[in-house]
């Protein structure tokens, strides 16, 4: 289809040119500008695309447009390879509990980026939080009380593959989810060991959190 040719051949120009004007996209793309706008704006719409003011001289600043985190993912890319080489090379470099450190400090920092919402919210709340936050990382995620348990429920995780070989990884969703609840969180199921998903159950919270 010629929409989405035209759709494509813009995200391939950001690709490699990740500032780029709709002058340059027009040029590159051999389309006239007021099409590429109306494509930027679709691909805007969808997450794909972003665009900011850049100053360029004497004048009003320009638009400038590139790949979002989300539009990248639609290239293949060899991250994976990347990831698990440097990972490779942090564990034959430190020792494991530093290396569990480093995860477990990489899910606190996430986790401080919401300890001031979450302040005064009780469990139910956190919990709504935390599939928010965890969902902005790529993973979906529901939560479900049993009784005086709750149950988090990781569908699909972004670290899965990562975590084949280094399952050092699951520190960071496990230390996110416990910061956020300020309350630990065990693991019950893993997709690594073979379950459908990764489970975490919350123990007590009935009584005790339930209501701040």
């Amino acid at each position: 289809m010629p929409m989405k040719s035209t759709r494509d051949r813009i995200l391939q120009t950001l690709l490699g040119n990740p500032r780029a004007t709709i002058t340059d996209l027009a040029d590159a793309v051999g389309i006239n500008a007021i099409s590429v706008r109306h494509h930027l704006t679709s691909l805007q719409a969808e997450g794909l695309v972003n665009a900011e003011e850049e100053r360029h001289g004497v004048g009003r600043p320009r638009l400038v447009y590139f790949l979002t985190e989300k539009g990248l993912e639609r290239f293949p890319t060899n991250y994976l390879r990347l990831t698990n080489r440097l990972l490779d090379q942090i564990k034959e470099s430190l020792p494991a509990p530093v290396v569990n450190k480093i995860f477990t400090e990489i899910a606190v920092d996430l986790a401080s980026s919401v300890k001031r919402e979450a302040r005064g919210m009780n469990i139910e709340e956190r919990l709504d939080l935390i599939q928010k936050l965890l969902g902005e990382e790529g993973f979906s995620v529901q939560w479900e009380k049993q009784g005086s348990q709750y149950q988090i429920h990781e569908i699909t995780c972004p670290y899965y593959h990562v975590g084949q070989s280094h399952p050092e990884v699951c520190n960071v969703d496990q230390t996110l989810i416990s910061t956020v609840l300020e309350i630990p969180a065990e693991k019950i199921q893993c997709v690594l060991r073979g379950d459908t998903h990764c489970t975490y159950v919350i123990q007590g919270l009935a009584e005790n959190k339930s209501e701040n």
